[in-house]
């Protein structure tokens, strides 16, 4: 099978970040198929371009097995609101140019991750033109978390984002979703069909962990990163609105006489305003570290105490599963899950962490000093959520079983 994936922040082979359709793309390849992405030349949390892309607007390349065109991004693209716009408007435009023009031979699918939203509209001209089936999947439903979130407010651009996810859906020959609550809220709220709704959700990368768990040390990498003597909470992810990284200073500055650190790793829009914030505060037990490869990542959560999985306290955030909770049960890391709905659910029957109320600094005080007081409950809560994941979300396991959905619409027994 031939599939073509447009996926604005497909990573780099060495960019932090979510990597969910880079695993994907890599276990197809190895079960023989062939995937082509039209991605971004932007990080999700950057503010420019690789000096490689440097006056350019298409570039192919190779990753692994995978054939990556990345095409143009503003670089206006992390500058407030109209400049974020502007970027997914122009990666709507290059992925578009670069699917008609750009990408050479037949296909048998077209694949749409969202968001941006607007790359559903390449994704569906590519599709026509192509006389392809598009399958659109919805990682977070916008643009009701940009609403939700206060980054999106002007009346008319909202009006368009509505308009053109019902435009989508309705093209859309398959709709994946990333979570129950997606699924609900398609069917009951704007009546998409069951038979056009599937879930392939985001799952563990075990391979990963599992290959460095066997050459780690752990002692060694936090005598290296000054975190020995520390009760470590590691937060990974974007510095961004929408995870409101103000409740962790806010914990911190309650938890001082503890040996509690919060690490938090990533980028993005609000890092500079939290790393000011912090030392006007006087936190001294928050510490910021920049983004690291996928690897690192790793070793840091394998060296932490606890994951942090953290959000604003808005509903829509009630819907999503967040990234990194999937790589905190592979590292065998209780959760620390402040986004209540279906990930707090998640952790509850994993019984796997504990949940504490989103921006409730009191609460993050309470829990965590019962973990500073039950040692042996970070080590079995661990061992609950790693296996709780490895039954049920085994990356591999769920790329495969979306091919076989794929397959069904595509009409191509290969």
């Amino acid at each position: 099978m031939k599939i073509l994936l447009l996926h604005q922040y497909f990573l780099e082979e060495d960019d932090p970040g979510g990597s969910r359709w880079n695993e994907i793309t890599k276990t197809w390849t190895e079960m023989g198929h062939e995937v082509v992405v039209i991605a971004g030349m932007m990080h999700a949390h950057g503010n420019k371009k690789r000096s490689e892309y440097n006056g350019k607007y298409f570039v192919k390349k190779k990753q692994g097995k995978v054939t990556v065109h990345r095409t143009h991004v503003s670089e206006s693209y992390n500058n407030g609101f109209l400049g974020r716009l502007w970027g997914y408007f122009s990666f709507m435009f290059s992925s578009l140019w670069a699917g008609l023009f750009k990408v050479k031979g037949k296909f048998d699918v077209v694949i749409v991750t969202s968001p941006p939203l607007f790359v559903g509209i390449s994704g569906y001209l590519i599709s026509f033109v192509k006389r392809l089936p598009m399958v659109f999947e919805i990682r977070d439903l916008w643009p009701e978390s940009a609403i939700d979130t206060g980054v999106l407010t002007n009346k008319w651009v909202i009006k368009l984002a509505y308009a053109v996810e019902r435009f989508i859906y309705k093209k859309a020959t398959l709709i994946n979703v990333l979570t129950p609550a997606f699924f609900n809220a398609l069917r009951d709220k704007k009546g998409i069909p069951v038979n056009k709704l599937i879930m392939i959700p985001n799952a563990a990368d075990f391979s990963l962990s599992e290959n460095i768990i066997k050459t780690f040390n752990k002692e060694d990498f936090r005598r290296q990163h000054d975190l020995q003597d520390k009760f470590v909470v590691t937060y990974v992810g974007a510095h961004g609105v929408a995870n409101h990284l103000d409740q962790l200073l806010d914990a911190g500055k309650l938890l001082e006489d503890t040996p509690v650190l919060f690490l938090l790793i990533g980028q993005g829009m609000e890092k500079e305003r939290l790393k000011k914030k912090a030392e006007q505060m006087q936190v001294v037990n928050v510490r910021f570290h920049d983004p690291v490869p996928k690897q690192e990542v790793f070793k840091f959560i394998l060296a932490s105490d606890m994951g942090a999985s953290v959000l604003k306290k808005v509903d829509t955030f009630k819907t999503v599963y967040s990234n990194k909770t999937f790589d905190y049960f592979s590292c065998q890391k209780p959760i620390l899950m402040a986004i209540d709905g279906v990930s707090r659910e998640l952790v509850e029957q994993a019984q796997a962490g504990t949940y504490v109320e989103p921006e409730n600094a009191s609460e993050y005080n309470r829990v965590i000093r019962t973990y500073l007081a039950d040692p042996d409950l970070l080590l079995k809560q661990g061992q609950n959520g790693y296996k709780y994941a490895k039954e049920n979300f085994d990356r591999k396991l769920l790329a495969e079983r979306y091919l076989i959905e794929i397959k069904k619409i595509t009409n191509n027994n290969v």
